[in-house]
């Protein structure tokens, strides 16, 4: 059985193959940008470009077998013939080796722009007349970055928001753990999980979500581990020494875990009297303090700034706390607690805010997110488009856009473009004011004639979406 991405024809939106007759007759080239227009992040990190072309793009894609397969599939699709651009494709196997006369521009991955600015361009380069339409063809593949780069903008928005809270009350050395990766359950596929997992991991270095750690390996040359995680219990281990038996079970962890960090889930009956009398119980709590390392304990249940609120305050009653240089009060080093149900940006931000007024340093807490980190995002969470700017007609380029008066928001960019560094970030212009000023395009072509022709590493990504982090007081 082949897989069905095996046929690049096929990978498309259904009325895609009919384009061909719908421009002007003297088209030569298209010309596409794909750009945020806006949504919810201040600023895109753009990430899976080079796994989505390597892995649709690059090579010779195109064969006999695979056209004779789509030709059948739209004759019974439209349940017409005349609506399949045959010709563009045989003529592409006959005259480019099944190879995708493309070539395709863009910004380095990691790197963090605003929206509307260009961070990829599209254009065909066989100018026969023949392969104008592949260039929005292949829009439909190339647009799937969207979800990759949404994750990573929101996991750096967040680490942004976290890092501040810690900067102020705490340890911002400590960042890079503060949000774990809970999403491989939630995710639609393993696919998914990999490629949303991985864009996580550019930012952050807890995760749950194994796939990445193959994804980066494989499709961006990653050579170390990208990630860690330590033992954790879940509800059926600790459930299952019932009700009477809790304590046996939070004891049987410290004494399976003697040294390190390890978590345990704590709400499965009461999460204030198991952090009260059992493991702040005299039996346990001289356990935890003189351990070689740190108990996590999550609370899974309850609204989650009311509960962390009366937890934080329950485990200084038992086990006490000392005054950081910020003067912010933090439970000792053995004991600390994560948050892993109903975790999103918005949860964070409150109970962070909580604790901050409540006078409790950040370090006391980390995250765990599932859903509204793989999840909870669509195109339109930032609004990404790909649009055509120009066309070539009889060896004369012409502006293309769309300017609806319904919605200035979807007013589109003109003409060949370029994206330039500014000194303050990065903004997008015509390519001939680009040239006429000297600058220097921060687009680089990336794909060219069925070759990947640039590769990034994950550790450059990282080094680019890095958010600088002040030495710990």
């Amino acid at each position: 059985m082949n897989p069905i991405e095996d046929n690049i024809i096929l990978l498309t939106d259904g009325y895609k193959p009919t384009h061909f007759k719908q421009y002007p007759p003297d088209t030569q080239t298209v010309y596409s940008y794909m750009e945020s227009r806006g949504g919810e992040f201040d600023e895109i990190v753009p990430f899976g470009f080079q796994y989505i072309i390597e892995k649709y793009l690059t090579g010779p894609v195109v064969t006999m077998d695979k056209l004779f397969e789509a030709e059948a599939v739209f004759g019974d699709y439209f349940g017409r013939s005349g609506l399949f651009d045959r010709d563009m494709w045989l003529h592409i196997i006959r005259n480019h080796g099944g190879r995708l006369p493309l070539k395709i521009r863009a910004i380095e991955e990691g790197t963090p722009v605003a929206p509307h600015v260009a961070i990829m361009t599209i254009e065909n380069t066989d100018r026969t007349e023949r392969c104008f339409a592949l260039t929005n063809y292949v829009e439909t593949l190339l647009m799937q970055s969207w979800y990759p780069t949404t994750v990573a903008s929101y996991s750096r928005a967040v680490k942004q928001d976290i890092l501040g809270y810690l900067e102020r009350t705490g340890t911002p050395a400590e960042i890079d753990y503060k949000m774990h990766d809970f999403g491989f359950r939630g995710s639609t596929c393993v696919e998914q999980a990999a490629i949303g997992g991985a864009a996580h991991l550019i930012n952050f270095k807890g995760s749950d979500t194994l796939p990445p750690i193959r994804f980066v390996r494989n499709a961006y040359g990653f050579n170390g581990m990208p990630s860690n995680s330590i033992p954790a219990s879940e509800h059926s281990t600790m459930c299952s020494w019932g009700r009477d038996g809790e304590l046996d079970a939070y004891r049987n962890m410290l004494e399976q875990y003697p040294e390190g960090i390890v978590a345990c889930v704590s709400d499965q009956y009461n999460i204030i009297n198991a952090a009260e009398n059992l493991w702040g119980g005299d039996e346990l709590r001289g356990k935890i303090m003189k351990r070689n390392g740190t108990l996590v304990i999550r609370p899974d249940s309850g609204d989650p700034v009311t509960v962390i609120a009366k937890l934080l305050y329950t485990l200084e009653s038992r086990f006490g706390t000392s005054v950081n240089a910020k003067g912010y009060r933090t439970l000792p080093a053995q004991l600390r607690v994560i948050q892993g149900d109903g975790v999103n940006r918005k949860s964070i931000n409150e109970i962070l805010a909580m604790m901050e007024r409540s006078g409790w340093s950040a370090d006391n807490i980390a995250f765990g997110s599932g859903g509204a980190l793989l999840q909870a995002h669509t195109r339109d969470s930032a609004k990404f488009a790909i649009k055509c700017s120009a066309v070539e007609r009889g060896y004369v380029w012409h502006d293309v856009y769309k300017d609806p008066v319904t919605d200035s928001g979807k007013r589109s960019k003109r003409g060949r473009l370029a994206t330039v560094e500014t000194g303050h970030g990065y903004e997008t212009m015509a390519e001939i004011d680009q040239q006429m000023l000297g600058r220097k395009n921060a687009l680089h072509v990336v794909f060219e004639n069925g070759e990947l022709v640039k590769r990034t590493t994950f550790e450059a990504v990282r080094e680019r979406a890095a958010i600088g982090v002040p030495v710990a007081a």
